[in-house]
């Protein structure tokens, strides 16, 4: 029988699903349902009192073995015992996996026995640092506790099954356990998701395996996030192309060859189960489309799901994470056009979800919007397609960067790292600065004002030209369903407001053009595209935050109603 805390039986499942066989035990009483849960899991466990010997002799099994090996202590100072062992490990790159016991959260620092911050106390000697969660009510919560332990788990290295790495080193899985401890009424270990990381240097190898997993999926699909522009785009669409891969690229992916409207697809796919992957690769960075998060999470369940990052950091965006790869995708892209086969044929489920992408393209060229943000967007973007100048975009943060994955065409720079609305138009002034290019920034009134001194710049050119969407406030939060229900939604929430760009530009020698219809927005619009200035430019479109959220909810309903 096992214990009845379920964040040590998520651990010790994945202890044994990971191959882990050899522990050392250090005497203890918050420890003692580790010990006992790793000697029931059928891992031999060596006693020994001593915790600065313990660290020590893991070492040397470690060394002998070349397979993680656990130290086990109980709280407070037994952990920093280990920190000699821990430090030699990391230095000779030896798989040493310290579990340690913790009291509660709510107990550290207040004078209880044997409590101090444990969570870091081995940094930087580790490779990887967790601390489970205390008390386990929801499965999101044990997912996060199981990601956790897989994030260490694929960080030890050594010659594990789960683990093809040529890199080893320590981690430090932290486990807080509440009282009672030794209530062991628990029949059999939960079933646990093993992660499995894929590396042997960024190279062929890797990227084998990741054509060996292609080419035996009926319905693959490649997810690309936030990534940097490629000279490879167009290599990327032929070869996954050729694959019958379903791309969904976002407008931030770098690839905007084959970025597609990835919202108005999957309001048309909906729940249908024919347009689920039973093979899901996902490259690059943050997603912006939660629709599109809620669409992984759901498919992923069912399938295999591959994330491939240079820096072998696991980040479970689908929760259902099988293999970790280190690789990038202009490598995977390169191995695909030289050395793999691959088959041309063509899949129903490929031919299914080009008629989507088909439909939405449609749809969306054919919408014409009233005054609005999004007609704002819209209309520029119909404009650049004629510019035979180069340029960059840059969209800030909420509601612009939605607009630009609807109906942009070209590759789109956003500060999606954390998701914040300040600095997107500094980072834009940076990019000008830079560059000889035009530089266009669509940003939203909030976003502007908060970040107004990027224009108190003397270093500012003609090349810099901006669109500012001014609807009074946060217009985003007029899209949320229920906020219309509270009396402080346009006061405390959404920051409204009658602020006008004008005298900021005035101040800063940027021209200033506005417009508060169709007219003289599309006028404003030919201005920043065509003139030719030595100093900065810029049009604030004002707009109607009602009639912007309507305009975006018809958007969708002729989605909805396409035949």
């Amino acid at each position: 029988m096992y214990s009845d805390k379920e964040n040590l039986n998520i651990l010790t499942a994945l202890l044994v699903k990971h191959g882990i066989r050899h522990a050392v035990v250090c005497p203890g009483s918050r420890n003692a349902p580790i010990a006992h849960n790793l000697h029931e899991a059928g891992i031999r466990c060596v006693p020994v009192t001593d915790e600065r010997s313990a660290g020590f002799q893991a070492l040397g099994m470690a060394q002998a073995t070349g397979l993680p090996v656990v130290v086990c202590v109980t709280s407070g100072t037994a952990l920093l015992n280990l920190a000699p062992a821990v430090a030699e490990a990391f230095y000779q790159q030896q798989p040493l996996m310290v579990v340690s016991a913790d009291r509660p959260l709510r107990w550290i620092d207040q004078l209880d026995g044997q409590t101090l911050p444990q969570e870091n106390a081995l940094k930087p000697f580790v490779r990887k640092a967790v601390a489970l969660p205390g008390i386990i009510t929801c499965d999101e919560e044990r997912w996060h506790c199981n990601r956790l332990v897989n994030e260490a788990l694929v960080e030890v290295g050594g010659r594990m099954a789960s683990l093809k790495s040529e890199v080893a080193g320590p981690v430090h899985i932290n486990v807080p356990l509440e009282e009672p401890l030794f209530e062991f009424n628990t029949g059999s270990l939960p079933e646990q998701r093993v992660v499995m990381k894929i590396d042997k240097g960024v190279g062929k190898a890797n990227y084998r395996f990741l054509a060996q997993l292609l080419s035996r999926a009926e319905r693959p699909m490649v997810v690309v996030g936030q990534h940097e522009p490629m000279d490879e785009a167009k290599t990327l669409g032929a070869a996954l192309l050729r694959t019958k891969s379903v791309i969904l690229a976002e407008r931030l992916a770098g690839c905007h060859d084959f970025a597609v409207p990835v919202d108005e697809a999957l309001l048309l796919v909906k729940d249908d189960e024919a347009y689920q992957p039973d093979t899901i690769f996902y490259f690059g960075g943050t997603l912006v489309s939660k629709r599109l998060k809620h669409f992984l999470r759901k498919a992923g369940a069912k399938g295999t799901v591959v994330q491939v990052a240079p820096d072998g950091q696991l980040r479970d965006v689908t929760m259902h994470l099988d293999y970790l790869c280190v690789g990038t995708l202009q490598g995977f892209i390169a191995y695909l056009g030289q050395e793999a086969s691959v088959s041309s044929e063509s899949t129903a489920f490929h031919q299914r979800w080009e008629k989507v992408f088909a439909q939405v393209r449609q749809t969306t060229d054919d919408e014409q919007p009233p005054f609005s943000q999004l007609a704002v967007v819209k209309y520029f973007e119909q404009q650049l397609d004629d510019m035979e100048y180069p340029f960059h975009l840059h969209y800030a943060n909420s509601t612009p960067v939605r607009l630009a994955n609807s109906l942009v065409g070209q590759h789109v720079w956003c500060n999606r790292g954390v998701n914040g609305i300040e600095g997107s138009l500094s980072t834009a002034v940076g990019f000008s600065i830079a560059t000889d290019d035009r530089v266009f920034c669509v940003i939203g009134d909030l976003s502007f004002f908060y970040d107004q001194n990027a224009l108190w710049n003397q270093n500012l050119r003609g090349n810099l030209r901006i669109i500012l969407l001014n609807n009074g406030g946060g217009g985003i939060f007029h899209t949320l369903p229920g906020l219309e229900k509270s009396p402080v939604r346009d006061t405390l929430v959404t920051a409204g407001h009658h602020t006008s760009a004008q005298g900021i530009c005035t101040q800063n020698d940027v021209g200033y053009l506005k417009a508060d219809n169709m007219v003289d927005m599309k006028r404003g619009i030919v201005a920043l595209l065509t003139e030719n200035r030595q100093r900065p430019m810029l049009l604030e479109v004002f707009t109607n935050p009602e009639t912007d959220a309507k305009a975006l909810a018809n958007h969708y309903k002729l989605l909805n109603d396409s035949p």
